[in-house]
């Protein structure tokens, strides 16, 4: 049974992630596009990549420092495969890829799935600050551009929106009571809960995520893990920034369209179908229009600069698969827990 629900679930988000493509192509010139694609550069294109292996590296660094507070020590290698793998895996399943990674880290490190767990949701908050942050710095240097982006995305939406607005008043109630209710059940039964097997088990794994979430407050070098962040999120925006360049049609974009980029991308590649396929193109083919990009131009940079990172995170995470495969298994004794 599980296994129907994790294929329908998998073809689902594929049918989402080909209709959306299929809308993002539509009253596409294809030979304005080809003949786009023709005249590109890509020694440019070779440049963003390299910025994004040096990303990712940072990225497998960054995360092997919120161990340390735990007492786990996984290597360098060790959380660079498990990341990988957890990204290619992210192209065929959205999400999913942070449980792999976490499982591969605990093959190859020993270091328990929930512990690392955590360590990841504190990563991904970690870059939804950022991407914020990005966000109202573009906000300041191009508002008038992004205030009318963001309108001409949501401006349809809003009438719904606003007709549905007593609705979500009231589902929004009823969770709060939900909450309520069931930390207080647990309060009053808190006693009779520990003696469960099975509470105790859950208990466990999430007082784990927890350590895992706040491990970045123990940390001693959180000089190096602001730099790490700060150059992952630089990398991001000279891929942006430098693919420009690439292409004839939008070398003569300035830096703050890089930043604008960079944000409306990131949102796309943070939507929950496989590698942001669509909404990336949409909203990046988009973004471009308000720089008199025309619309084959556009389509044609956000296919050359989606295409050549997923060729590149499926070619990094298929040599990280076989690695994580043929790294031997850490013997002796059980890994630390957390204090």
């Amino acid at each position: 049974m599980k296994k129907a629900v994790s294929v329908f679930k998998y073809v689902l988000l594929l049918a989402v992630s080909a209709f959306l493509m299929g809308y993002a192509l539509r009253s596409i010139n294809f030979a304005a596009v080809r003949a786009e694609l023709a005249q590109a550069n890509f020694t440019w294109i070779a440049v963003t990549l390299l910025l994004s292996v040096a990303g990712y590296v940072s990225r497998a660094v960054r995360w092997r420092m919120q161990f340390a507070p735990l007492g786990f020590k996984p290597t360098i290698w060790q959380t660079y495969h498990a990341m990988m793998v957890g990204y290619l895996a992210n192209v065929v399943l959205p999400r999913a890829g942070e449980v792999i990674r976490c499982t591969f880290l605990k093959r190859s490190a020993n270091v328990p799935v929930n512990v690392s767990l955590g360590t990841v949701i504190t990563e991904r908050v970690i870059d939804l600050l950022m991407l914020l942050l990005c966000l109202g710095i573009t906000l300041l240097l191009e508002f008038d551009r992004v205030y009318e982006f963001f309108l001409s995305i949501f401006s349809e939406k809003y009438h719904s929106f606003e007709q549905n607005l007593q609705t979500l008043y009231l589902l929004g109630a009823i969770a709060v009571l939900g909450t309520g209710f069931v930390a207080w059940y647990l309060y009053k039964n808190i006693s009779k809960l520990r003696q469960n097997a099975f509470f105790r088990k859950l208990s466990d794994f999430v007082s784990g995520l927890w350590h895992g979430i706040f491990s970045v407050l123990k940390m001693e070098q959180k000089g190096a893990f602001i730099f790490h962040t700060v150059f992952i999120w630089v990398t991001y925006y000279l891929t942006s920034y430098l693919a420009f360049f690439a292409l004839p049609g939008t070398e003569g974009l300035t830096w703050q369209a890089g930043m604008a980029i960079l944000v409306v991308g990131g949102i796309g590649m943070s939507a929950p179908v496989q590698g942001g396929i669509g909404v990336y193109h949409i909203l990046v083919r988009t973004a471009l229009l308000l720089y008199a990009v025309p619309l084959d131009k556009g389509m044609a940079y956000a296919l050359i600069t989606h295409t050549t990172g997923a060729i590149l995170v499926v070619a990094m995470g298929a040599v990280s698969l076989v690695a994580s495969f043929l790294q031997t298994r850490r013997q002796g004794e059980p890994a630390k827990k957390f204090a």
